[in-house]
Parts: structure tokens; C-alpha cells; sequence
């Protein structure tokens, strides 16, 4: 039996996926219908010069952000002000479930650009209408 897979077939899961550069499936690089994941979203993102993202949150899947390159601004709310935590090259966030939050990107010339990895195997976004303090409960909003 060969130790080559074809790379064709359907996802395997007994087996570890490569995906080449340049080839992600739109922003996505690991997803259940890509390759197979059952319990995982990976994506690279890039946030364009003054771009900004909506408020939402991802449901009740956690988001791990790795900055690649520029400065994203992840902005949520305390319950009693908006707060504004400005990233650069090699940090981390972590994004706990349900949590309203937006990415913006204040620079006028370079992008931000950032890789996602979420526990779910596809991309989860929420849209609210403002930023609130998550307490645990959703609140209908």
C-alpha cells in the first residue's frame, strides 16, 4: 500500500492535511467541508487600510487571533466603556464565545493581517446592532 494519498479524494481523517499557500478556499485554509475538520475554522483575514468589521460575536465558538502583519485594533465593551486593545506582528488574542466584539484597522497605508482559528469547523459571525457587555446570558440582542 503506498503512503500517498491522493489529495482529490474526500477528506480523510486518518491522515494530516497540507494546504499550500495560495491555496485557501476563499479566506478559509482548515474547515469540515475543505478537509475534513471536525471541530475546527482556521482562516487567514486581512483587514484593509481604515477598514473596519462590524459588531458581532461567533456564537458559542471561541476565536484564537494570531497578527501576522499591521496594527488591528480588537474593540469590545466592559459594561461600562468600549475598550480598544491595538495589536501588532506576533500577538495573540483569544475571543471567548458569545463575546460582541468589532476589528478595526487604523492604519491609511498597510493592511491588517491576521489568522483566526475558531472551535467550530465553519466560520461563525453574528452581526449585533452595538457593542454590550456579554454576561453570560444572551440578552435578545
Amino acid at each position: 500500500m503506498s503512503a500517498y494519498h491522493d489529495e482529490h479524494a474526500s477528506p480523510a481523517n486518518d491522515r494530516v492535511h497540507h494546504v499550500r499557500a495560495g491555496g485557501l478556499d476563499g479566506h478559509t485554509a482548515i474547515s469540515g467541508g475543505m478537509n475534513g475538520s471536525r471541530r475546527l475554522w482556521m482562516g487567514l483575514v486581512e483587514n484593509p487600510p481604515l477598514g473596519s468589521t462590524d459588531d458581532h460575536h461567533h456564537g458559542d465558538s471561541e476565536a484564537g487571533v494570531y497578527v501576522v502583519s499591521g496594527h488591528p485594533v480588537f474593540v469590545f465593551h466592559d459594561g461600562t466603556r468600549e475598550v480598544r486593545l491595538q495589536g501588532g506582528p506576533g500577538d495573540f488574542f483569544l475571543v471567548p464565545p458569545f463575546v460582541p466584539h468589532r476589528e478595526e484597522n487604523p492604519d491609511p497605508d498597510e493592511p491588517a493581517v491576521v489568522v483566526i482559528a475558531r472551535t467550530t469547523q465553519e466560520p461563525i459571525k453574528v452581526s449585533v446592532p452595538e457593542l454590550y457587555r456579554f454576561t453570560g446570558v444572551e440578552e435578545g440582542r
